[in-house]
């Protein structure tokens, strides 16, 4: 295979030394977030800021430290990755316990997420993420001969996600747990391991999730906002009904870019969770169209790039490019299902557009560590060392 590879035609192609259709959309999405972001906020920042340009000037700043980390993240190999695995997980289960210690951890709307830094806020559930996809990919491939065995190779991944799971559930971090548990099972997946034991999972988690809502009385309340809207428009339906507006009033071109009325103060978390309902709002159809599309490179890309170390023989690499995919099409899946009322509100933000400073370097990092293995791919292929 390796051999079949090298003597393919010189192209441009295949003499690039990164995936430049990747790069491309990932620049594409953080500058469409960066002016969507400014749009969106522009009478929150002035209003509760007295500065129009606060929360462009924020996420400017952070989109410039996410590159710059990329950059920096670029640099490791893979290798060094998978031998940090293990103890970046760790880091990030001792990270969402201090969150949980009073005094420690910052409490903002009800739900303690945030470290703070001082100058900015950490959110140690977005840096899990990241963790969850390296981790799980290096116990797949240290588990690899015991795929078969329910107690020696499943049980101890499951046991490890119900303590992370727990975790996020008191903060609490719906949102971040079903992200993190979906990774590390479907990396698992991927892996090979025993078809049998993710069909017992796929009964059993209907009835888990069930009885988290039930048992949480704010949760039944999004449930019930989520099923019907308008029955509460100014209580439990609030947000969705006033983002199913902006997506009415947006129709096929939009309202045009800064002429959104729902950002005016009715429109909850404009510029972070609902970000998404401003841009169909005010480039309508074609907007959220174009969005989908970015979004749906960036996941084939990375399905690509994992599919091809996987030819390879980097197993490892293989799994992380798909775990990331998995991950950023997942939280990206759910923001929009929430923003088109087809999910209950889970409080995610939408990968590389949102405001939000930790999702936003986490990000980077993830797509920097992507493009890092696409580019060990094509030196190999070319018979170089990796």
């Amino acid at each position: 295979m390796l051999r079949a590879l090298t003597r393919q035609p010189s192209t441009r192609r295949s003499l690039a030394e990164y995936d430049e259709v990747l790069a491309w959309v990932v620049l594409g999405l953080l500058s469409l977030g960066l002016v969507m972001v400014y749009s969106s906020s522009i009478a929150t920042a002035e209003a509760g800021r007295g500065q129009s340009a606060y929360y462009l000037i924020r996420h400017g700043t952070f989109i410039g430290v996410g590159l710059v980390l990329g950059v920096a993240a670029f640099q490791v190999p893979v290798q060094t990755w998978q031998r940090m695995a293990p103890y970046l997980f760790m880091l990030g289960v001792l990270l969402l316990m201090l969150v949980l210690i009073p005094g420690i951890g910052r409490e903002v709307n009800g739900s303690r997420r945030w470290l703070s830094l001082f100058i900015v806020n950490l959110q140690p559930s977005e840096l899990m993420k990241l963790f969850a996809v390296l981790y799980a990919a290096d116990y797949t491939v240290r588990k690899g001969t015991l795929k078969d065995h329910l107690f020696k190779a499943f049980w101890p991944m499951f046991l490890i996600m119900a303590l992370v799971g727990g975790l996020l559930l008191r903060e609490p971090d719906m949102g971040a747990f079903v992200v993190i548990c979906a990774i590390a099972l479907c990396t698992l997946f991927l892996g090979g391991f025993n078809i049998r034991i993710f069909g017992a999972l796929v009964i059993a988690l209907p009835f888990a999730f069930a009885a988290l809502i039930f048992f949480s009385p704010y949760r039944m309340q999004r449930l019930a906002g989520f099923v019907d809207p308008w029955a509460d428009p100014f209580g439990k339906g609030y947000q969705l009904s006033h983002s199913l507006i902006a997506f009415g009033r947006g129709e096929w071109l939009g309202v045009g870019l800064g002429a959104s009325v729902e950002k005016l103060f009715y429109l909850p978390e404009a510029h972070t969770d609902f970000l998404l309902a401003v841009i169909a709002e005010e480039l309508g159809v074609v907007g959220v169209c174009a969005v989908l599309a970015l979004f749906a490179v960036l996941i084939v890309r990375a399905f690509t790039i994992g599919r091809q170390a996987a030819f390879l023989d980097r197993p490892f690499a293989a799994l992380v490019a798909q775990g990331i995919a998995l991950w950023i099409g997942m939280q990206a899946m759910i923001n929009i299902g929430v923003n088109m009322g087809v999910l209950p509100t889970k409080g995610l933000t939408l990968p590389f557009l949102s405001f939000g400073g930790s999702g936003m370097v986490v990000n980077c990092a993830a797509v920097a560590i992507l493009l890092r293995i696409d580019w060990e791919n094509r030196r190999l292929m070319r018979g170089q060392p990796a």
